[in-house]
C-alpha cells in the first residue's frame, strides 16, 4: 500500500480549529505539530472562576502560540487568564509552549521526576514505594568506546548506546538549529513550580484530580484522574489508534517493563468513562485499549524472538529492520527495538555481546 493510500491514524490528523467541551469544564484545543506520525497535540483547558489551567501547551514557536491564542479567544479567554500549565511529560510537543506562560507568572505542574534530556536532572528522590520509582539513568552498553549518549551540546546529536553512531531527533537538524538561533530557550524545559507524586491531589476546573505516575513512554509521565466524573487525562500513555514510542535511550534499565506496569495500573483505576489523550480523539474503552497496546508489544517481542532464532547473532539495526517497515527505519525504530531487546535480555530470553563497538543480540 502506498503512503497516499494508507489510512490516516487519528493522531496524524491535522489540527482542527474548533474548540469542543469534552468533559465538564474541560475544553479540547488542537495545536499543530511538526513531528513524524503526528498532526496535532491536544491542549486541554480546564476552566474555573479564576481563569484556566491548560494541559500540554504544545511546541514552542509562533505557529503553536498563535493557534493556542486563537483557541483561547474562541473560548472567551486570553493568555493572561492561564494561571496553571500542566505538563504530562518531557517531550517538546508537550512542554515547549509552557515557558511563555511561566514567564507571565503561571505555575507549572509536572510529575516530580520531570526532566529534559538537555537540562540537569531534578534534585528529587522518588519514594521507593511509588510505582515505577526506579532511578532513571541512561542504559549503558557493554562497551569501552566512551560515547556520551547525549553527544555534543546539540539536541540533534544524540548517539546510540547500541552503536555509538549519531542519531537525529524527529525534526531535521537544520530546523532544530534554526529554532535554537531564533530562540535560545527553545529546548529549555520550564522549571516546575509544583511537582506531583503519585496519588497527590490537585484542584483543577473546580474539582479534585489525582496524579497517576505512569513511566514507560518517558520516565516522568503523568496522567491525571478526575474520579468524580470518570475522566482521565492520559497524555501519551494511552492513545486511541497508535502505540506510544518506548525509547531505549535514557529511560532506565527496562523501560518496557515499566510501561507494562503502568499499563496494568489503568485496570485498577476507578471507573473511567472518558479518556482524553494528548493525540487523537477522546475515547471510552480504556481497558480495551490498554489490552490492545499490551498485545502489540507482546507481538513485537515474539517477532524479535523469531528473528534472533532465524538470523542468529544480529545487531540492533538489523533486528529493527525485522520489526519495522522500511519507511520507519532509523533512530526511533532502533531505539524502540533496543528497548524490546533489553527487555528480552533481562528476562533471560536473549544474550548481549559487543563486536567492534556494536551490541549484538542472540537467543539465550
Amino acid at each position: 500500500m502506498s503512503d497516499a493510500a494508507r489510512p490516516t491514524k487519528q493522531e496524524q490528523e491535522p489540527a482542527a480549529t474548533e474548540v469542543t467541551e469534552v468533559a465538564p469544564g474541560v475544553l479540547r484545543m488542537q495545536l499543530p505539530v511538526m513531528l513524524p506520525g503526528l498532526g496535532h497535540v491536544n491542549c486541554y483547558a480546564l476552566c474555573d472562576d479564576q481563569g484556566v489551567a491548560i494541559v500540554d501547551p504544545g511546541l514552542p514557536g509562533p505557529d503553536s502560540a498563535q493557534a493556542l491564542t486563537a483557541r483561547l479567544a474562541d473560548a472567551g479567554y486570553e493568555p493572561r487568564h492561564v494561571h496553571t500549565v500542566v505538563i504530562t511529560h518531557s517531550h517538546i510537543d508537550h512542554f515547549g509552549g509552557a515557558n511563555a506562560f511561566a514567564r507571565a507568572g503561571a505555575r507549572v505542574v509536572t510529575h516530580r521526576a520531570f526532566q529534559n534530556w538537555w537540562d540537569p536532572s531534578p534534585d528529587v528522590e522518588l519514594d521507593e514505594h511509588e510505582p515505577g520509582a526506579e532511578p532513571v539513568e541512561p542504559v549503558a552498553p557493554a562497551t569501552t568506546n566512551g560515547h556520551d549518549h547525549r553527544g555534543d551540546d546539540s539536541p540533534a546529536a544524540l548517539t546510540s548506546p547500541w552503536s555509538g553512531e549519531r542519531l537525529r531527533t524527529p525534526m531535521e537538524e537544520e530546523k532544530i538549529r534554526a529554532y535554537q538561533a531564533s530562540d535560545p530557550d527553545f529546548f529549555r524545559a520550564p522549571d516546575p513550580t509544583k511537582r506531583l507524586a503519585d496519588a497527590d491531589v490537585i484542584t483543577l476546573a473546580g474539582r479534585e484530580w489525582v496524579a497517576v505516575f505512569t513511566p514507560g513512554h518517558t520516565p516522568d509521565h503523568l496522567c491525571l484522574l478526575d474520579p468524580a466524573n470518570g475522566v482521565l487525562l492520559s497524555g501519551d500513555h494511552v492513545l486511541p489508534t497508535i502505540t506510544p514510542h518506548i525509547s531505549g535511550i535514557g529511560a532506565g534499565t527496562d523501560p518496557l517493563a515499566r510501561f507494562f506496569v503502568s499499563l496494568e495500573r489503568m485496570h485498577d483505576l476507578p471507573p473511567v468513562r472518558t479518556v482524553l489523550p494528548a493525540h487523537g480523539h477522546p475515547f471510552t474503552d480504556l481497558d480495551g485499549r490498554v489490552d490492545a497496546i499490551r498485545l502489540h508489544h507482546e507481538e513485537r517481542l515474539a517477532v524479535l524472538r523469531e528473528a534472533m532464532a532465524r538470523l542468529g547473532p544480529a545487531s540492533v539495526v538489523d533486528l529493527s529492520h525485522e520489526l519495522f517497515k522500511p519507511r520507519s527505519w532509523g533512530g526511533m525504530a532502533e531505539s524502540e527495538t533496543f528497548a524490546h531487546l533489553e527487555h528480552l535480555r533481562l528476562a533471560g530470553d536473549a544474550t548481549r555481546t559487543e563486536e567492534a563497538g556494536l551490541l549484538i543480540y542472540a537467543p539465550a
